[in-house]
């Protein structure tokens, strides 16, 4: 799986994941021009939708009908001493079962992302010093 983030001009930055464009800056107050959700935004989407995906999934085998359901993602970045902090908040339809409820929540965590997050981590890192096309 691979991401390949290529700079625009200030921090704008067109990223390519297969065959899909996105771009990606940062706000104005935070010297960006805000073409695009910035990566840590890009971070709560990530978890959010797999959340969702994962949820869909599961419900499809159960025959569950959750019809439109959201996932919510909010978070604090990591600051001295202190953990990234994410909040989910799954609605789901309120035909369904507590129990279907809980199933669910189990469920959500176990997302991939979700599980990458609250795992270890592990960077290998690398320069490649190349000519750059202006």
């Amino acid at each position: 799986k691979k991401a390949i983030a290529t700079r625009q001009s200030g921090y704008r930055h067109t990223v390519r994941i297969r065959q899909h464009e996105l771009i990606c800056d940062e706000p104005a107050e935070k010297g960006g021009t805000d073409e695009g959700p910035s990566p840590q935004e890009l971070l709560a989407a990530s978890l959010s939708t797999c959340v969702a995906i994962t949820i869909e999934m599961y419900a499809e085998r159960k025959g569950w009908d959750v019809g439109a359901t959201e996932v919510e993602c909010s978070f604090a970045p990591s600051e001295r001493g202190a953990p990234t902090r994410f909040e989910l908040i799954l609605r789901l339809p309120d035909h369904l079962t507590d129990e279907q409820a809980d199933r669910l929540k189990v469920i959500a965590a176990k997302c991939p992302v979700h599980r990458t997050l609250e795992g270890e981590v592990m960077f290998d890192e690398r320069v490649e010093r190349v000519s750059l096309a202006s």
